[in-house]
């Protein structure tokens, strides 16, 4: 077993033994699209009739928001202020393949958490729509921007600075993202800027490849290709490698 492999399958460990990344990227996900679709209690956009084929698609946008900003900005976070990064560049490892476990490492959770939220999703009565294929880039698109985002303030920012900003920007971009609540809910200023951030772009795309009848995600395409560049440029000409 060579060294990438090695180390992208102890970070996929480490991130599975680890509870709070659990809970963040899989449980809240998992509860939230189960219990909104069971209480009928969230504002649909028009033409939806079972909330399950709303929240599916919002839901799994949240979920690479999860994995590839808040898990990967937190854990990269506390590394880098416990000096392990530092450490890396003696290694045989060296930073370029633990960068590229990390990749990995975060697709291979998105695997796991699309299958599981898809799986439920089904069980609720969720029939997809749309073309499902072009979800497959849009998740993509997402990691990129998300990954780029979470990175950008673990190497900037102290590990508890990382953790504190990282679970507040996720509660902002849950509410103004259009992932629970249809952008069309949230006062006009509001919706144009949720639509213009990761979340709403990537969970815009998402409800127009999984779901019949959703509006023509064009723009919102352009918007998360915009995310996805500068996000990760961002975080490569920022990141520092010792706290």
């Amino acid at each position: 077993m060579n060294a990438l492999t090695a180390q992208t399958r102890t970070e996929l460990t480490l991130s599975l033994r680890n509870g709070e990344q659990v809970l963040v990227s899989l449980a809240i996900p998992l509860l939230l699209l189960v219990f909104f679709s069971l209480v009928d209690v969230l504002p649909l956009p028009d033409g939806v009739d079972e909330a399950v084929a709303f929240l599916t698609p919002g839901v799994l946008a949240l979920a690479v928001m999860s994995s590839a900003m808040v898990s990967l900005g937190i854990g990269t976070g506390f590394e880098r202020q416990y000096g392990v990064l530092k450490r890396l560049g003696s290694t045989p490892l060296g930073r370029g393949r633990w960068v590229a476990a990390k990749i990995a490492m975060v697709l291979a959770l998105l695997v796991l958490q699309v299958l599981a939220l898809v799986v439920a999703a089904l069980l609720l009565g969720w029939s997809p729509g749309g073309t499902p294929p072009l979800a497959v880039p849009a998740i993509v698109l997402g990691a990129a921007a998300f990954g780029g985002i979470g990175l950008l303030m673990a190497g900037t920012l102290k590990g508890t600075v990382t953790l504190a900003a990282a679970n507040g920007l996720y509660l902002v971009l849950l509410l103004l993202g259009g992932m629970v609540v249809p952008l069309t809910e949230l006062p006009g200023p509001l919706a144009a800027f949720g639509g213009a951030l990761p979340s709403g772009a990537l969970s815009e795309v998402l409800q127009s490849c999984l779901r019949d009848g959703a509006p023509s995600a064009g723009s919102s395409w352009v918007v998360l290709g915009v995310w996805a560049v500068l996000a990760p440029a961002a975080a490569v000409r920022w990141f520092r490698w010792e706290a």
